[in-house]
């Protein structure tokens, strides 16, 4: 990963909308897709640290699942649910207070009803964490409680990045 001054986000990430669940505990939350290459970052900020003043892993374990979900999606060609069937994260090193994370995906399969992910997140002094996901891909866009919020992911307006 390049060196950033503080508050730089790379080029190419654009802030994620409010308004998308869960995943609004990572705001400000940026992502990028160039091609099939999806990624997504965040500056740690005072709400992403645990008691011991490291981003809390809670926070890793949503940047991966997002990241793979969305790589997936971009893969697929498709905005639809992908529901977690199982995620592992590997823990290697703290992010700190106002370093840098990227979670990059590296790999994205799609097999029938199934999509399999792998990718790393980094922050200034390396890997972070790396993380191995496996989605469930239904044959339907998804079951929503919220129509409103369900027009938002559309192809015309995807939040996650998907290509189609």
């Amino acid at each position: 990963m390049t060196e950033l001054s503080a508050g730089t986000v790379p080029e190419g990430f654009e802030q994620l909308p409010q308004g998308l669940g869960f995943t609004d505990n990572l705001q400000p939350c940026y992502r990028r897709v160039r091609g099939t290459e999806v990624s997504f970052g965040l500056y740690v900020d005072d709400q992403h640290i645990n008691l011991m003043g490291v981003c809390h892993g809670g926070v890793l374990t949503t940047m991966a699942d997002v990241a793979a979900a969305s790589g997936l999606n971009v893969v697929r060609g498709e905005v639809a649910g992908s529901p977690t069937l199982n995620l592992s994260v590997d823990f290697i090193a703290p992010g700190r207070l106002g370093d840098w994370l990227q979670a990059d995906v590296e790999q994205a399969t799609v097999k029938r009803r199934f999509g399999f992910c792998n990718g790393t997140i980094n922050g200034p002094k390396g890997l972070v964490a790396r993380f191995n996901g496996t989605f469930y891909l239904p044959e339907h866009k998804g079951v929503w409680k919220d129509k409103e919020k369900a027009a938002r992911f559309t192809s015309e307006n995807d939040p996650f990045g998907a290509q189609t």
